[in-house]
């Protein structure tokens, strides 16, 4: 090599863990900040975009911040001003790191809107020597509104790199044994701690427009293919698939987990333990949406106990099972 030669880091692998997102805080204008970002994805949103940018702007984040820092508020770990989602996604990476243990392997995490950006660690890994990146998108179920806007982020990552790496991303692992497995073991969990036994096991998912369902997206498909292999597996109590979080007025897949919840009582299921497969880290959506209010109207409606299993998270069995996924696309 000449000595003029530019030194060049090279020979290692990039592991990138992915997440939806988190405000940096719970002001108003963090909040504002990360709305903006998310419900500016065209993928997202999919509306006339001129239509959509003057309801966004004009009405949207003008009022929608106050009750999603509200929501915030109620979960946001106070000890470690971050939120939960960014607790857990930092400590996967960590747990992951320490369990590959391999300096040719570097693992790392982005979240697709706010900070640490998709593009800033991707150009972190290539300048650390990665020719070769792994993309763990953090969503069992392939969804165009989760996956593929991680997958358009990281595209768009690589437009301004001279020597781009060679490129993998995982796209879904809504059936892979380990995930199924894992989600078992954490039912079986839960309830050898509580003193009651559940009518019913709601499994909830976040959801999405009925209308990009209608228009090919596999996303349900994938949900109701996690719900069955888990119902294999576990057989002691049924297991009821709904959606959550919806947001406007058009119709979103059904049936809706708030709705649900309100009405389960008066069928007579009043003890109800919920899980939701869909996230991979406890958030906004599991802590404030089903803990909390899924609780009240439950309870409001009639219901006698309610318990909500918490997400895979930095468990030893998620953790197994990232690396599973992760070794099955490293160079031997």
């Amino acid at each position: 090599m000449k000595e003029d030669h530019p030194k060049i880091n090279y020979g290692r692998t990039g592991l990138l863990l992915v997440n939806l997102g988190t405000p940096d805080s719970t002001s108003w204008w963090d909040i504002r900040k990360y709305l903006k970002e998310f419900l500016s994805d065209k993928r997202v949103i999919e509306l006339n975009p001129i239509l959509w940018k003057i309801i966004l702007n004009v009405f949207i984040l003008n009022f929608r911040p106050s009750k999603t820092a509200k929501a915030y508020k109620e979960i946001w770990m106070k000890d470690k001003n971050v939120s939960p989602l960014r607790h857990y996604t930092e400590m996967q990476t960590k747990k992951l790191s320490e369990k590959l243990d391999n300096d040719k392997v570097i693992t790392d995490f982005a979240m697709r809107y706010g900070s640490p950006s998709i593009r800033s660690k991707m150009k972190k890994l290539q300048n650390n020597g990665c020719e070769r990146i792994i993309v763990i998108p953090l969503y069992p179920q392939y969804a165009a509104a989760t996956t593929a806007t991680v997958c358009d982020e990281v595209f768009r990552s690589l437009i301004d790199m001279r020597w781009q790496p060679s490129l993998q991303i995982i796209p879904h692992y809504e059936s892979e044994p380990l995930y199924i497995t894992a989600l078992e073991k954490s039912l079986n969990k839960k309830i050898s701690e509580i003193n009651w036994k559940p009518d019913l096991i709601v499994a909830s998912y976040h959801g999405i427009p009925k209308k990009y369902f209608d228009k090919g997206d596999p996303y349900h498909c994938y949900c109701q293919k996690t719900s069955r292999l888990l119902s294999e597996k576990f057989t002691k109590i049924p297991i009821q698939t709904t959606f959550q979080s919806r947001f406007g007025p058009q119709e979103w897949l059904k049936p809706y987990t708030d709705k649900t919840l309100e009405s389960l009582p008066k069928e007579g299921k009043k003890n109800i333990l919920v899980i939701c497969p869909g996230f991979s880290s406890d958030c906004v959506e599991t802590l404030e949406e089903i803990s909390i209010q899924g609780r009240e109207s439950f309870l409001s409606s009639g219901g006698k106990n309610f318990d909500v299993v918490p997400c895979l998270n930095d468990g030893k069995d998620h953790i197994d099972l990232l690396e599973h996924l992760a070794k099955k696309y490293m160079v031997k």
